[in-house]
């Protein structure tokens, strides 16, 4: 049962933070910009919402960022800081879309949001007018763990003289040890530039929001303390939503590699490279992710017009 916290007279869809209860638990959300409606999911799990503030796609769409569960304002699992599975996450993010009280949404999920959207469009796609898998991958476990120590002694080869490298190289070795707040949050703002294609050609740019990075410390386990691994591939032929898969060529963890995939695996998904960016394009590319986003928004949004056109000249009267 959903029930909203805003109270009976408030827009659900208002500009501004809002708050909506699932099973007991509260979800904060923020609506940022105009036009047709689409909910971004951010990553981590347990990062911070802010980072995945899109300014140049709110010119273009009214975008719906929740605080996921267990993260920022929202609150806890009884079981946090384990039981974050996708499924439950799903849950949070279609009680929201109810919430919402528009008849479809575009569903934009980026890092583990990415992993949401994937899911939640496999099993729950009726809501949804089209999904963005940005910065998404088909599978974790093995498999992705190598892929990404191939990327990140790339990225330390590319960056051997920067004098920022040893910070960012110790940071992934303390990952393991960072189950608390403060350690999950220290960890995170040191390895931020391994996020980026150029960061510290940039880091003027982009260093206040290095210090500004705030993460809860979610597990990788499930209530009953497995850990949480998916394989999508199987599933992704039967994918029905339209679906726009982005990604950055220098993104070291979910990069241009697995976004090839899932174009291969989805049937007629969209793939666009943003070729100069890392694991955040939408802040290193900004335009033209907010034209990729936008376009395939507006595409999707015309071809569900003319079905629905051609369906009803075709309704005996």
């Amino acid at each position: 049962m959903t029930t909203p916290v805003t109270g009976p007279l408030t827009d659900p869809l208002a500009a501004g933070a809002h708050t909506v209860e699932v099973d007991g638990l509260v979800q904060r959300y923020h609506v940022h910009g105009t036009g047709p409606v689409c909910v971004a999911h951010s990553g981590g799990p347990g990062i911070d919402w802010e980072y995945l503030r899109m300014p140049e796609l709110e010119r273009h769409l009214k975008v719906v960022y929740p605080e996921p569960v267990g993260s920022g304002g929202s609150d806890r699992l009884p079981s946090h800081p384990d039981g974050y599975t996708r499924a439950r996450y799903s849950r949070f993010l279609g009680a929201l879309i109810d919430h919402l009280g528009v008849p479809e949404v575009h569903l934009l999920g980026h890092s583990h949001g990415g992993f949401v959207a994937q899911y939640h469009a496999l099993h729950h796609p009726e809501r949804l007018a089209g999904v963005i898998l940005y910065g998404s991958l088909p599978v974790t476990g093995p498999e992705h763990t190598a892929e990404t120590v191939r990327q990140v002694e790339a990225f330390a080869a590319r960056n051997a003289q920067n004098p920022g490298l040893p910070e960012v190289l110790a940071a992934f070795q303390a990952i393991p040890g960072a189950t608390d707040d403060a350690a999950h949050t220290a960890v995170a703002r040191a390895l931020f530039p391994a996020y980026f294609a150029d960061y510290w050609g940039r880091e003027g740019e982009f260093a206040p929001l290095r210090a500004a990075v705030r993460t809860t410390y979610v597990s990788g386990l499930d209530e009953d303390l497995a850990p949480i691994l998916f394989d999508d591939r199987a599933g992704l032929g039967g994918l029905t939503v339209p679906t726009l898969v982005l990604a950055g060529r220098h993104d070291f963890v979910c990069g241009a590699g697995w976004a090839e995939e899932l174009h291969t695996l989805i049937p007629g998904s969209e793939l666009v490279i943003l070729e100069n960016s890392g694991h955040f394009g939408h802040l290193e590319e900004p335009a033209a992710f907010a034209d990729a986003v936008t376009r395939f928004v507006t595409a999707t949004r015309r071809a569900a017009a003319r079905h629905g056109a051609e369906g009803s000249a075709g309704t005996p009267r």
